[in-house]
């Protein structure tokens, strides 16, 4: 892999040489079927990308959105090898479906799609036309409906986006309609390919992604997902809480085309009605709810997601990858300390690699060993990252952690034991999960925290947990927040930063060949890292009033207890030996959820309250690594002086865009 300006001119020399002998060069063994013993390890670049053939079809969805009485039809933009063509070799197709080739641009650098005089896509965002076009592979970059070139309008993950992409991988494997023009009647069909299709993504064109994996089709071999949504829902509402104070109209609205918002209102007003701002779960949600449909996926999966992403929360990967595993799908996992972040602008040799061997395994069928490879890659401190065989871990067991009440009121312990007694805090909207943890072993009127003794082990925790607590609320409207924080010193990425964990640098580097309209050379990045004294590695949120379970709010009786379990953010994390484990439950987590019209007190009821946790060693491993610290009601040495303590702040984003 090149890793510097400097290899450019000879790459370039070296590819142009490669393209006017490609036909020379190819031999019968370059494309052998997946049993042939000849079947190569890596596919190469032997395929020219300046003479590659550009091209776009409109694909006829069967679906009228903007009702105006026919069909709507996307724009699919391509970019495939001539060569291949010509000697009636057929091709695997990789594709990205995007709202933002037009609108918001794609990647580190915002690149759009642009087109010559003809309408032929010019550049195509991102590297994936440039390094995987000369290796034999189609790209496909795909205008969802009512976006760019596309007919329709933007449902926002609903049954008109994902048809949007589904109809071209049916066209791709002969089972719908494409023409030559947007509303000309010539058709033309995908001759030249396999069938054979990969669909990737970060945020919300992986959440396409996973949409149309949810659906079966046939013909999708691979998603790769990318800090995707698995459940729309779970974007905007923690259990009833408010993320967000916008709801999916202002996201449509954001990336529609000019010829959408002229005729897309009767959508954006079901879009406003159908998702309330109660946080109550309505018909609209289930359609968008992509997890519910996971015994449906043909496909494997390779997801990749930030551990510390505040705009596609993490239980959207940690949900969506529990219910492949439920249903047998092939995964591979990568989890990195970043927020919102392709892994191109994280670990981009290493990305590249791997996910070349990903589609020369997934879409060629070459036997590369990727298969039996880890299946999860884990980032433990900034560029420094472990594996792990299967993902969580062999021997990681649910472990039932019990709060119990400390020698000060507000400064409780964490152990196995259970213990009685109550924690009262009041909502505090203008404090936050940072301001919290800071001042952990002080009793605060705002939160009720609980703490182990400093760990004479490490003590890993990998996937999701559960906090459940039984609390009385003076108000009608109350909201809750439960956090797990490692509590000790580490040099970690910045996820609250402008780039959310790295730094773009002024150098560039090439992934792929390049013409005038179309560099395959961006711009590097580096991580960008803060020195804290804690680190909040799994978060949940709730509305008190949807305690039920059965996705209805109401409001809350003054004085009354009430029993509810939040569901925290998948995770995988190493509390190092020294370090403590805290669990803390407050109210409103500031620029993470909105606050209650209220301002409620809370009392918990410690005899009902519990956080369950993926430990790997599961109990066992926790009384190891707590042995020997304080007993209930003993007061640590750091809590006889104690001062607060430096984490990260996040600040609020109003109207978060799921994909810049």
């Amino acid at each position: 892999m090149p890793n510097s300006m400097r290899m450019t001119t000879w790459r370039a020399l070296a590819l142009a040489v490669i393209a006017v002998l490609a036909t020379a060069l190819l031999s019968p063994a370059a494309h052998a079927a997946p049993n042939d013993a000849r079947t190569p390890r890596e596919s190469r670049p032997v395929y020219s990308y300046t003479d590659a053939v550009r091209e776009s079809v409109w694909v006829d969805t069967g679906l009228d959105g903007d009702g105006d009485g026919r069909t709507d039809r996307v724009a699919a933009d391509i970019v495939r090898p001539r060569e291949a063509a010509r000697q009636g070799r057929k091709v695997p197709v990789i594709m990205d479906a995007s709202p933002y080739y037009s609108c918001c641009g794609r990647g580190n650098e915002s690149q759009l799609k642009t087109y010559d005089a003809n309408g032929r896509v010019v550049q195509m965002p991102l590297f994936y036309d440039n390094y995987f076009v000369p290796r034999g592979y189609a790209v496909v970059g795909v205008d969802l409906a009512g976006t760019n070139r596309s007919d329709g309008c933007v449902d926002v993950g609903g049954r008109s986006d994902i048809q949007s992409a589904k109809a071209v991988v049916d066209w791709l494997n002969g089972r719908a309609r494409a023409y030559t023009t947007r509303t000309g009647s010539t058709p033309v069909k995908a001759g030249w390919t396999d069938g054979k299709t990969g669909m990737i993504g970060k945020s919300w064109d992986g959440t396409i992604a996973n949409g149309v994996a949810a659906t079966g089709v046939k013909g999708l071999k691979t998603i790769v997902p990318i800090s995707a949504i698995s459940s729309w829902y779970d974007y905007y509402f923690a259990q009833g809480a408010p993320l967000y104070g916008s709801g999916p109209d202002w996201l449509s609205d954001a990336v529609e085309s000019d010829a959408a918002h002229a005729h897309c209102a009767a959508v954006q007003k079901k879009l406003v009605d159908g998702a309330p701002r109660t946080g109550d779960r309505t018909p609209l949600w289930t359609e968008r709810d992509y997890v519910k449909d996971a015994a449906k996926v043909r496909a494997s999966v390779f997801l990749v997601h930030g551990m510390q992403d505040l705009n596609v929360r993490t239980k959207n990967f940690g949900q969506w990858w529990d219910a492949l595993a439920k249903n047998g799908v092939q995964r591979k996992i990568w989890l990195s300390q970043t927020g919102h972040v392709d892994p191109f602008d994280f670990r981009r040799g290493a990305w590249v690699d791997t996910l070349h061997r990903w589609f020369d395994h997934e879409l060629l069928g070459y036997r590369n060993g990727i298969d039996r490879e880890p299946m999860a890659d884990i980032e433990r401190h900034p560029d420094q990252w472990v594996t792990s065989t299967t993902w969580p871990p062999r021997g990681t067991a649910t472990t039932t952690l019990r709060p119990a009440p400390g020698a000060r009121t507000g400064v409780g312990t964490l152990g196995l034991r259970p213990a009685r007694g109550t924690e009262t805090f009041t909502d505090d909207p203008k404090l936050s999960e940072t301001d919290w943890a800071a001042r952990i072993d002080t009793p605060t009127p705002d939160k009720a925290g609980f703490v182990t003794g400093p760990l004479g082990r490490d003590l890993r925790l990998s996937g999701s947990s559960q906090v459940t607590v039984t609390a009385t609320p003076t108000t009608t409207t109350a909201h809750l927040s439960a956090v797990l924080v490692d509590l000790g010193p580490d040099t970690i990425r910045d996820y609250a930063d402008a780039g959310e964990g790295i730094t773009t640098l002024a150098d560039r580097t090439c992934w792929g060949a390049s013409t005038a309209g179309d560099s395959s050379c961006y711009k590097e990045t580096a991580a960008k890292t803060t020195q804290v004294g804690f680190t909040v590695l799994s978060r949940g949120w709730a509305d008190l009033g949807h305690h039920t379970r059965d996705g209805k709010g109401g409001p809350l009786v003054p004085g009354r207890a009430y029993p509810l379990t939040l569901d925290l953010a998948a995770t995988d994390h190493v509390v190092p030996r020294g370090h403590r484990l805290a669990l803390i439950v407050a109210g409103t987590d500031k620029d993470l959820i909105d606050p209650p019209s209220t301002t409620p007190t809370l009392t918990l009821d410690l005899a009902r309250t519990s956080a369950r946790v993926p430990l790997v060693g599961g109990a066992a491993a926790f009384a190891r690594a707590t042995a020997g610290s304080p007993p209930a009601g003993v007061v640590t040495p750091s809590a006889t002086a104690p001062r607060p303590l430096d984490g990260v702040r996040v600040q609020r984003t109003t109207h978060p865009l799921p994909g810049r």
